[in-house]
């Protein structure tokens, strides 16, 4: 009796819910939980394709994105501002837009002659491409270095020089000096593009092998010599826009953050249809005998080339990053 007198009012001063579970301990009557009103809500893993289509897409980047290979100034440009940054629908950024439900909008702010200060400044003036991106960006592509590394002014030299000139293998340690100090500046535009979308996959596109892999004739006044050249500082592009992106995703999964930066080596990506092949991939030298002027949509892709771009940055889309993503959707029961 004193037992139950001393359970009873310990129960009489612990609140109300506590009382069920306070007399089973008490009185040792074996009672059964009770049943749980409700389930809580679930974090479940976004696959990499939920990730790249969440949002919207933001298409950044140089004459390679751009579209300069088959711009026509005759017709209309693609989007504000497009006829100075030589945007044109051909290129592969309106093709991936096209290919895919994205759950935002399309944004394609490519600019040909882009550098990495001018992604992150404004170029023609212009907003900045890095400012397009934003918190609802869930994919990003990008091309750039080419101008940093000054590839323009590069194949000017070596296609002006006397034939039997090495005026083109002979910039050899200024090109690679510019692909030197194009990595921090890589750095700054990678940075930017993950502050301002975090949980974005960014795609890193590399710049292909523009001439043979073994070349064993002249083609545009460029000896074999000059375009093994050619192909070489290419490959020296690539490979430091790769690493300075292996380094993001590096980091990236360490900390097990969201989003991620995946690079993609373009290197070979035309392999058969470069320069003077029967198909080419790119534009030869394109010479506007009007005016007497290089029209700068030499060496440059062709519309089959672009049409490879997009499907390279499809594929990635497809694959994701080779590893899951650190993505989650809260999913109320």
């Amino acid at each position: 009796m004193a037992v139950v007198a001393g359970a009873a009012l310990a129960l009489s001063v612990v609140p109300l819910g506590l009382h069920t579970m306070l007399g089973c301990a008490v009185l040792d009557v074996g009672c059964a939980p009770a049943e749980p009103r409700g389930r809580l809500p679930e974090l479940t893993r976004l696959t990499p394709v939920e990730v790249a289509l969440s949002g919207g897409y933001v298409a950044l980047g140089d004459s390679y994105s751009s579209g300069e290979g088959v711009y026509d100034g005759a017709g209309a440009p693609a989007g504000d501002g497009a006829a100075r940054c030589h945007r044109s629908e051909g290129s592969y950024a309106p093709q991936v837009a096209g290919a895919h439900a994205f759950g935002g909008e399309a944004g394609f702010w490519a600019c040909s002659g882009a550098t990495t200060g001018q992604l992150l400044r404004g170029q023609h003036g212009h907003a900045p491409q890095v400012s397009r991106v934003s918190a609802g960006t869930s994919l990003v592509t990008l091309s750039i270095g080419g101008n940093d590394a000054g590839f323009a002014p590069v194949l000017t030299e070596c296609i002006a020089k006397l034939p039997w000139s090495s005026a083109c293998v002979d910039q050899d340690a200024r090109v690679r000096q510019r692909i030197d100090e194009l990595r921090p500046r890589l750095r700054q535009v990678l940075a930017g593009i993950r502050a301002r979308a975090p949980e974005a996959r960014v795609i890193v596109l590399g710049y292909p092998r523009p001439f043979p892999a073994a070349p064993s004739k002249t083609v545009t006044n460029l000896s074999a010599a000059d375009q093994r050249w050619l192909n070489g500082v290419t490959r020296l592009l690539n490979d430091a826009v790769g690493a300075v992106a292996r380094e993001f995703e590096q980091l990236i999964t360490a900390f097990g953050a969201p989003g991620s930066v995946e690079y993609v080596d373009a290197y070979d990506a035309f392999d058969g249809h470069e320069v003077g092949q029967p198909r080419p991939y790119l534009n030869g030298l394109v010479v506007d005998l009007g005016e007497l002027t290089v029209n700068a949509r030499s060496f440059h892709p062709t519309a089959d080339g672009y049409r490879r771009f997009a499907e390279l940055v499809n594929e990635r889309i497809a694959a994701g990053p080779g590893r899951p993503m650190n993505n989650f959707r809260l999913a109320t029961p």
